[in-house]
């Protein structure tokens, strides 16, 4: 008989195996869209000084709104691309351990990037309340960070080439496909000067399904290296020629905008239309917020309005003046500057 004797239940400390891998590749996701943001900022800056040098040369053709290459021959346009290319390096790799719709989002840390140094070293103007948009984006940031999903809903190939045939998502390409070539053709040559949205258009529309072929690109490589060979899988070069394809469309009208237009206000308009259109292209073709409960969609949207809502605070009052010090005796301050 073994009355009152009590078979010991052994507690693990150990956490679980499950949510372990997925945790580890979140933050790692999360960190390398950190550093993405960094050094994407910085390029657009390089760039934009490199564009100033080659718009004070006589020869006016060489400009890229022109429809002019010369930029491709100063040094430091290059280093700028060079830039963007660290920062697009860290960013494909983030695409292959974390959602899109955490690691587009955070690319408004490249706004405050681009923002600070604009003001900085392109002498364009960040006053008090651009100050304040900068703490709201981070605001908004923080929040898409943590209602963000933590588990991908695509982990092969395979299940990705069965999402692929899904109608709505070749719907959606068909019709980024038809605009893009509509704007291209007969919006851009005659708006393209006078209307930051046109190229900034082609960028965006372009842009969601370059994200979408990098993160399948990304999920090629990341099977190839756990063993399981992608590299003779048709897929596989197919995302990588929609990647060589959609990046070169970016870098093209990307320059027309920079050259035409302010930094400070292509960057942060870019963002919301890159960023909408990637969250709107991931969600069809990932499944991404599938997971998500109510509450979390709700912080997510919030996190990304509140975002937007800095971003836009940055450019629509960055010409008024205000600052920390008012002048609390107006009559007095009169009184001194009339009497010097």
């Amino acid at each position: 008989m073994n009355d009152g004797a009590l078979t010991p239940i052994p507690l693990s400390t150990e956490p679980s195996a499950h949510t372990g891998p997925n945790m580890v590749d979140f933050y790692i996701g999360l960190g390398l869209a950190v550093i993405s943001s960094l050094f994407i900022g910085s390029s657009f800056i390089i760039k934009k000084k490199a564009l100033i040098k080659l718009a004070n040369t006589t020869d006016v053709t060489k400009r890229a709104s022109e429809g002019g290459y010369g930029y491709l021959k100063e040094w430091l346009w290059w280093m700028g691309v060079i830039t963007m290319g660290v920062g697009e390096a860290c960013n494909f790799a983030a695409y292959a351990f974390a959602p899109a719709s955490l690691v587009t989002p955070l690319g408004a840390l490249s706004v405050l990037v681009t923002a600070i140094l604009s003001s900085r070293l392109l002498k364009e103007r960040l006053n008090l309340l651009g100050k304040i948009g900068c703490a709201v984006c981070l605001l908004g940031s923080t929040s898409i960070v943590i209602h963000s999903p933590k588990e991908e809903e695509v982990s092969t190939m395979a299940d990705l080439a069965l999402k692929m045939k899904d109608a709505v998502f070749i719907l959606y390409v068909i019709s980024v496909i038809v605009v893009t070539f509509g704007i291209v053709i007969y919006v851009a040559p005659r708006y393209g000067r006078s209307n930051i949205l046109v190229y900034i258009s082609v960028c965006s529309l372009i842009g969601s399904l370059s994200v979408i072929s990098v993160k399948g690109l990304g999920l090629a490589i990341k099977e190839t290296i756990m063993g399981s060979q992608q590299f003779t899988n048709m897929l596989t070069w197919f995302w990588l020629l929609s990647v060589i394809a959609c990046v070169s469309v970016q870098l093209i009208y990307l320059n027309k905008s920079l050259d035409i237009y302010n930094t400070s206000m292509v960057t942060p308009i870019y963002y919301v239309f890159f960023t909408t259109f990637v969250i709107l292209a991931s969600g069809i073709l990932y499944k991404e917020w599938s997971c998500l409960g109510a509450s979390d969609v709700i912080g997510n949207v919030i996190g990304f309005l509140t975002t937007i809502i800095g971003i836009f605070q940055m450019q629509l009052f960055r010409h008024v003046d205000i600052s920390l010090r008012p002048d609390f005796f107006p009559r007095r301050s009169a009184i001194i500057k009339s009497v010097s």
